[in-house]
C-alpha cells in the first residue's frame, strides 16, 4: 500500500497536506503552496503515498534542512494523514519506509519540528527512534498566538557512520 508518489497523486497530496493546515497544529503554514513549489521544496528521492484502493490516505517525504554540502545527509520529516484516517497507523508505515529508504539513500538524520500539544505526531516520532533534542519557545506567532516548537531527532545507525 506504499508506493512512490507519482504526478497525479499531486491533488490528493495537496489536498491532505490543506487538511493537515486546517488543524492548526500542523505546521505554521496556512495554505500548501502550489505543486511546483511543493516539487522544489522536498528531496527528490524519498516521497512516499499511503494508497488504498486507488485513493491516497496519507504521504512522506523529505526536505533538505541546508543547500550546504556538509548537511547533505539532514533532512527534515514531513508526513501527513488525511483527515478521518488518523490512528490506523499509516504514519506510523509510511514513517517506517521513509526511514528505511532515507538511509538508503545516505540521509544520517531525520529532523522534525512540531507543536509540542501535537501529541499524535510527538509519539508517532518517538516511537519511531527519534528522541526530543529540545523546545524553541516562543519562537512564532501564529494567528496572533505564540507558539513553541519541539525539535526531534533520529540519528541512522546505518548512515553516517565513517
Amino acid at each position: 500500500m506504499i508506493r512512490n508518489l507519482l504526478e497525479s497523486d499531486a491533488e490528493a497530496v495537496l489536498n491532505i497536506y490543506r487538511q493537515g493546515l486546517a488543524t492548526g497544529e500542523a505546521s505554521f503554514e496556512t495554505a500548501p503552496p502550489d505543486w511546483e513549489a511543493w516539487k522544489k521544496k522536498y528531496l527528490p528521492f524519498c516521497r512516499l503515498v499511503w494508497g488504498h484502493h486507488e485513493q491516497v490516505l496519507g504521504w512522506a517525504t523529505l526536505a533538505p534542512v541546508s543547500a550546504r554540502d556538509c548537511y547533505r545527509g539532514v533532512a527534515e520529516v514531513s508526513i501527513y494523514v488525511a483527515s478521518g484516517h488518523c490512528g490506523q497507523g499509516i504514519g506510523n508505515k509510511l514513517m517506517r519506509r521513509l526511514i528505511e529508504e532515507s538511509e538508503e539513500n545516505g540521509v544520517w538524520t531525520l529532523y522534525s519540528s512540531i507543536f509540542p500539544e501535537n501529541q499524535a505526531t510527538r509519539q508517532l516520532h518517538l516511537r519511531n527512534g527519534f528522541r526530543e533534542v529540545g523546545i524553541r519557545e516562543r519562537i512564532a506567532q501564529q494567528n496572533g498566538r505564540w507558539r513553541d516548537t519541539l525539535l526531534l531527532e533520529r540519528r541512522s545507525i546505518l548512515t553516517g557512520k565513517d
